[in-house]
């Protein structure tokens, strides 16, 4: 027996094309809210993890249900970032269908690109949700061409092509099954719930046989433990029946607790048929991927294919003069115990033990790995890192690497600081078109190498204007040796306190990173060099004294303010031979080797 109380649906979409805000409509416009519960004035609802609001991205995929019409609507929330598509293709095996949102202005970008063969090649039913149509220079009819020209290119069947097309305002709750001529008027997203349950197919889950289950995602509860989450593939499951792993036939559990989503919160059920979402608790040793059965049954469903890190840096210890100031100090296997209990959910990540202390890292791109540094961050650690590298290939006996289409939109009087930049880092131009008379849009075919640092570059240049976005598109033959692009930097000769007459000075020779009273050690990078080599600078001296008047000179001293990079821009940032130390209140460049003198033999020995 199938089941037509329910439809499924992922709602997938670019960074920033709305995805979010539309489900904050659902959710308050389904009564999951009183009218005077806190929920109905906030944005973003979703987006409840500290990182995703400070961002404006969504990282973790989430799922809520709401009610409409006697059908119950499990929706799944998706990041639109390239850089979490380990989040995105885990969840989407969950959905029977999917709202694909493309914003009225941009039209389909290279992440809806991703996302929307992920959907189709899972054979999911698409609602095409033409979002923001009320942008002063929203383009529908060319949006629309657009989007018919992507499906035609990702389509492997017929039907795939047969999909309905509403248009909206998610911030104003709106939506309309035709292009509205004046949408100023009142409106909610009744049209889009009617669509969802006309067009997504219900679960064709079947609830007769034994249970069955693939575990798309994990939480924890500290009361209950660990949660398996995922979509019931067959039968039936309820508190106190006997599973068992389909990999391992040693071992026999117990469900303990099944739940299912109401809102944003889950509620314990007696019993969740074939189709549901469900949370299982009593199975402490399920991983994402794996399948869970009623006892006795070890074949496996098919596990989830999740597409390959593309970058590596190597994370260890803080071992800086400072270690231990302002975070708890960690060792090795703490730190191995902490990321591997990450790669439980993060399943884009990779983890290796490297020769010494350091353990190598690898992520889908900068932003995945800054999150993570991010997190630990924020969770007390001291660490330091290296720059990330690319992980290449040997493919039929020749080294290659990958490479990225890159998307960067920006006000038209940057174009110039976009076609020289991307230029210098090899990058090829594939499209350049102009949005709206105001904007404009390119396309680069690069290496992933040479979009290292390229963000953080492009933020500054810009006046934080760019969006930039990027995904792996294949691999190739390596390429030429990248020209550096970036300078020397002012190194540290001394240790202690900067002042304002030493920062003086080395503002004389480049721009600083630190500012007056800011502690330092030898070997710490304190700013950036005007030339391309490296300048060792004594910014801890004070001025001579030799009156009383110039006594309190040092205090007339103007400096410029120093250049605070972020955790992103400062992983970016860093060369070869030098590494970033991160703690819960600092980053801190420096050297590896912080001894100039050891720095000076080490480059005599390598010449």
């Amino acid at each position: 027996m199938n089941r037509e109380d329910i439809r499924n649906v992922a709602v997938i979409a670019h960074v920033d094309h709305g995805k979010t805000t539309l489900i904050d409509a659902f959710l308050k416009q389904t009564h999951v809210f009183r009218d005077n519960e806190e929920e109905m004035q906030e944005t973003c609802i979703l987006d409840s993890n500290d990182l995703e609001r400070e961002k404006g991205i969504t990282i973790l995929a989430k799922n809520i249900a709401v009610s409409y019409r006697g059908v119950k609507i499990n929706i799944i929330d998706t990041p639109g970032h390239a850089d979490f598509s380990g989040e995105v293709e885990r969840t989407l095996g969950m959905a029977d269908g999917a709202l694909l949102i493309i914003d009225a202005q941009e039209g389909p970008m290279p992440q809806t690109r991703f996302v929307l063969r992920k959907a189709i090649e899972l054979n999911l039913k698409i609602i095409v949700v033409i979002n923001k149509i009320d942008k002063p220079f929203a383009s529908v009819a060319e949006v629309i061409e657009k989007t018919n020209d992507l499906f035609l290119d990702l389509a492997t069947e017929a039907h795939q092509l047969d999909f309905p097309i509403l248009f909206a305002v998610g911030r104003e709750g709106k939506a309309f099954a035709d292009l509205p001529q004046d949408y100023s008027g009142s409106g909610d997203v009744v049209p889009l719930l009617d669509a969802i349950i006309a067009e997504i197919p219900a679960p064709k889950n079947d609830t007769d046989g034994d249970f069955k289950m693939v575990i798309s995602s994990l939480d924890y509860n500290p009361h209950i433990g660990r949660i398996l989450i995922g979509k019931v593939h067959r039968g039936t499951v309820s508190p106190g029946l006997k599973v068992n792993l389909t990999h391992d036939q040693n071992k026999t559990y117990t469900i303990e607790s099944v739940f299912v989503s109401q809102g944003l919160a889950r509620k314990q059920v007696d019993k969740a048929d074939a189709g549901d979402i469900v949370g299982l608790t009593g199975v402490d040793e399920g991983n994402i991927g794996q399948t869970v059965a009623s006892l006795g049954d070890f074949e496996s469903l098919p596990a989830i294919s999740i597409s390959e890190p593309t970058l590596h840096m190597d994370i260890g210890p803080n071992t800086s003069p400072f270690a231990g100031r302002e975070g708890k100090p960690s060792t090795s296997r703490q730190l191995e115990e902490r990321l591997t209990r990450e790669l439980e959910t993060n399943l884009s990540l990779r983890l290796e033990k490297g020769a010494t202390s350091k353990l190598r890292v690898s992520g889908k791109g900068e932003l995945h790995l800054s999150i993570l540094l991010e997190t630990l961050r924020r969770e007390g650690h001291e660490v330091e890192v290296s720059r990330p590298e690319v992980i290449t290939k040997t493919i039929d006996g020749v080294m290659k690497e990958p490479y990225e289409e890159v998307s960067i939109t920006v006000p038209s009087a940057y174009d110039g600081v976009i076609i020289q930049e991307l230029g210098k880092r090899l990058g090829q131009l594939i499209q350049m078109n102009p949005i709206a008379n105001r904007e404009t849009a390119f396309v680069y075919r690069m290496p992933t190498r040479a979009t290292i640092g390229l963000r953080g570059i492009l933020l500054t240049s810009t006046r934080g204007t760019a969006e930039f976005s990027s995904q792996v598109i294949g691999y190739e033959e390596m390429g030429p040796v990248l020209p550096k692009t970036r300078p020397g930097v002012l190194v540290s000769s001394e240790s202690g306190p900067a002042s304002a007459f030493g920062l003086s000075v080395a503002q004389g020779r480049g721009a600083t990173f630190v500012e007056p009273g800011t502690d330092v050690y030898e070997g710490m990078i304190i700013g950036q060099n005007s030339r391309d080599e490296d300048l060792k600078i004594n910014v801890v001296k004070g001025k001579k004294l030799t009156n009383m008047r110039s006594s309190t000179s040092d205090i007339a001293v103007q400096l410029v303010p120093p250049i605070v990079f972020s955790l992103e821009q400062s992983l970016g940032y860093v060369e070869d031979d030098e590494l970033l130390e991160i703690t819960p209140k600092s980053l801190r460049l420096r050297k590896k080797t912080l001894s100039a003198d050891d720095r000076y033999r080490q480059a005599k020995r390598e010449r």
